[in-house]
């Protein structure tokens, strides 16, 4: 075989010979020439191959994901990505990009901006979506050397492209260019814009660059995608009724609890209502601990900051901690977590193996300090009040005391409907 020839050998043993430097496209329109479209990438030796990549060796497909494969999804949602990040800077020139990965239930993308979008940028960006849609842009994979790279986007005044770049990519870069967009990424993307006709924005946020706070401010975008229509309507039914149900609207009607600025932001206040509610969940917690040998204790909402140098917290936990206070010869700290406090009742006196398992239940309140961005009415918050318990015991007591832990847990969880969720132990 000629040395200017590759061979690309699929899974059902077919092997098709291409000039080097085809693009997986021309190597799947041979190998299925009516539904090649059907197939947006091909994996093998660690890469995956989507339609405007080059091949310049030989290929063995280990693997083919097609629109119908449910990893299908995110290669969607992050094209869609693109796709925004495109539309968002034909209208808004001024807006230089960050990133824009997939995530769980849709996508978003990070833009500096020093006007704020608005919701009603929303519909605006959606329509340009669209016309790039129709237009069925390829997405056309490159190698653009390092310098010639650097060199575009500083043209651009895109510095946080340029500081990726430096710190994540060789050389020479992969890009990713439909129209005249060209952006740093590995891939891999659908074919064209076409594909993405079922997509819809959500919601505009802030976000701090590489998420820390002495870095500049970003608007982040939010939107969903999917290989369908039908998909994408039953997930906004269900985002519809989610809002409907939300808490924190609920919680506002029904006057359970409020969060006022005066106060701060992540504090709860429990009104008369919401008080009744807590009141009967602590009751029923309390019987049920009682009823498997827990012992309720109380510990103090702060303790000297030599405390939680001595349980690690310090050194480990400082970031969402609050900052110490100082009182007469020392500084103290408000809690983050109830178990040293508890270690120290145990500790309080020598303990016989007569006593044990010993386990310690206690209502205790904590404060930690969550980043503004990330609070989010009674599930992230800066104070709140957590069922806690600490269990000492015997090497050979640790098999019944787990199994008695996982039935508790069962219990609870079951008595208010849950019966899928995950564990995770450290």
């Amino acid at each position: 075989m000629d040395r200017d020839q590759i061979r690309v050998r699929f899974p059902d043993g077919r092997t098709i010979e291409a000039p080097a430097g085809a693009t997986i496209r021309e190597i799947l329109q041979q190998w299925d020439a009516e539904d090649y479209r059907r197939i947006l990438v091909l994996l093998g030796d660690g890469t995956a191959w989507d339609h405007f990549r080059r091949l310049h060796e030989d290929l063995q497909v280990t693997d083919i994901i097609t629109v119908e494969d449910p990893r299908a999804l995110e290669i969607y949602r992050h094209s869609c990505a693109h796709l925004m990040a495109q539309a968002v800077q034909e209208l808004f020139p001024d807006a230089k990009i960050t990133i824009g990965p997939p995530i769980e239930d849709g996508f978003y993308y990070d833009f500096y901006r020093e006007e704020p979008f608005t919701e009603d940028d929303l519909p605006k960006i959606e329509e340009r979506m669209r016309e790039l849609v129709r237009k069925d842009l390829p997405a056309v994979h490159r190698w653009m050397p390092r310098d010639e790279a650097l060199r575009y986007f500083a043209e651009r005044g895109e510095k946080f492209k340029i500081e990726l770049i430096e710190e994540r990519a060789g050389d020479p870069v992969s890009v990713y260019q439909q129209g005249w967009y060209i952006d740093f990424c590995r891939g891999p993307h659908v074919p064209s814009t076409g594909y993405l006709q079922h997509f819809k924005l959500l919601a505009i946020s802030g976000a701090y660059w590489r998420n820390d706070e002495t870095q500049p401010q970003l608007q982040r975008i939010y939107g969903t995608c999917f290989t369908t229509a039908e998909d994408l309507q039953q997930y906004l039914h269900r985002r519809e009724e989610a809002r409907r149900r939300d808490h924190r609207k609920l919680g506002v009607e029904l006057e359970l609890y409020s969060i006022q600025e005066s106060i701060g932001p992540g504090l709860i206040l429990w009104h008369p209502r919401g008080s009744v509610i807590r009141r009967e969940l602590e009751d029923f917690l309390y019987r049920a601990h009682q009823r498997r040998g827990y012992q309720v204790v109380y510990t103090p909402h702060l303790a000297r900051i030599d405390h939680w140098r001595i349980s690690g917290h310090l050194e480990f936990y400082r970031d969402n901690m609050f900052q110490p206070m100082a009182m007469d010869d020392a500084e103290y700290q408000l809690k983050p977590m109830n178990c040293p406090f508890h270690i120290a009742i145990y500790r309080h006196r020598h303990r016989s193996y007569r006593e044990l398992p010993l386990r310690l239940f206690e209502f205790g309140t904590v404060y930690r300090y969550e980043r503004s961005g990330v609070l989010h009415g009674l599930l992230r918050v800066r104070g709140f009040t957590q069922d806690d318990s600490h269990i000492f015991c015997t090497p050979d007591q640790i098999e019944s005391e787990v199994v008695g832990v996982i039935d508790f847990v069962r219990e609870v969880l079951g008595t208010f409907g849950f019966t899928e969720y995950q564990v995770f132990l450290s």
